[in-house]
């Protein structure tokens, strides 16, 4: 019989539920001037990336989350050029945009100049060496104050940063005037993709208030979401734009738009994927139209987690 394992990692989801995973070892714990940076190897996962006390990547499953952030917005664009990502400092994100034979230039933003290091040292089957492309330019700086002050247009923004937890670096990420910024820095054409947080039953506050508040800068929102198994939830992403174009395309064209214009294979992403993700559950449709909310600069959206403790 399987000797049950020392280590483990509680992951609290809120005061009253937790999900715990059995690691073998500690492999980088860091805490930088921005966030707490720990490395762990899991049984089930593989490697896992987790930041301020909150789970990010896992191994097993991260291509999941970064194909869906990326793919479905990308594929229906007519030519992706050039890409502004907000965050994404393992460089999985960064992996996928580069998937792209269209992209010509990527600026990546992180505000954390150790993620990037110990990402490129620990995590090399999450960035497979998309940090050493020739169309990357990397930028060291906060998300926010790079978003205000430069003048260039992009043919998509990903925001992929961490949820807006509370004194964490990415709350003001979230807001209404961030969005309006953005908005001007989009290509006729262009998208904004979001990821949005959880987006269960239970925990869908930001995912519905992101939806919200992009409604009042864009004119056409696209709420999607899919099961991350390693967050043990269903997660939100949101696609944005002031010109939709040709969206409501079929899915031998999408394979087709995926197989010219896409470098690789695909894990997780492909025709019957793309409409599975954007076939809500009727419960999180209402959620969504239920909310109100309006996240701004002066009352932006935080979250407070009880955070992961180690039982050894």
């Amino acid at each position: 019989m399987e000797k049950t394992p020392a280590n483990w990692i509680d992951d609290y989801f809120n005061n009253h539920e937790l999900h715990k995973h059995a690691f073998r070892d500690v492999v980088c714990q860091v805490q930088t001037k921005i966030q707490k940076i720990i490395i762990v190897d899991t049984y089930n996962y593989g490697r896992c990336l987790i930041l301020d006390n909150e789970f990010q990547s896992s191994e097993a499953d991260e291509f999941i989350y970064h194909e869906a952030l990326v793919h479905p917005s990308f594929i229906l664009h007519p030519c992706i050029e050039r890409v502004l990502i907000i965050g994404g400092g393992e460089g999985a994100t960064l992996r996928e945009v580069l998937r792209y034979k269209s992209v010509k230039r990527v600026v990546m933003v992180d505000i954390d100049k150790e993620m990037i290091e110990c990402a490129k040292k620990y995590l090399p089957s999450f960035h497979a060496g998309s940090f050493d492309d020739s169309r990357l330019e990397l930028v060291i700086e906060d998300g926010r104050k790079y978003l205000e002050r430069i003048n260039e247009q992009f043919d998509a923004i990903i925001i992929d940063v961490n949820d807006p937890l509370e004194g964490g670096p990415s709350y003001m990420l979230f807001t209404v005037e961030l969005y309006r910024i953005v908005a001007k820095m989009l290509k006729k054409d262009g998208i904004l993709i979001v990821q949005s947080g959880a987006a269960s039953i239970m925990e869908n506050d930001v995912f519905t208030s992101i939806c919200n508040t992009l409604s009042k800068v864009f004119n056409h929102v696209f709420p999607y979401v899919t099961y991350i198994p390693s967050y043990a939830l269903q997660w939100g992403f949101v696609m944005a734009t002031g010109n939709p174009g040709k969206l409501d395309i079929t899915g031998q064209e999408i394979d087709d738009r995926i197989g010219s214009k896409i470098t690789g294979i695909l894990r997780f992403y492909d025709s019957i994927t793309h409409h599975t993700l954007f076939n809500l559950p009727k419960y999180l449709r209402s959620d969504i139209k239920k909310q109100t909310r309006i996240i701004s600069d002066k009352d932006p959206l935080t979250e407070h987690y009880p955070g992961i403790s180690n039982q050894k």
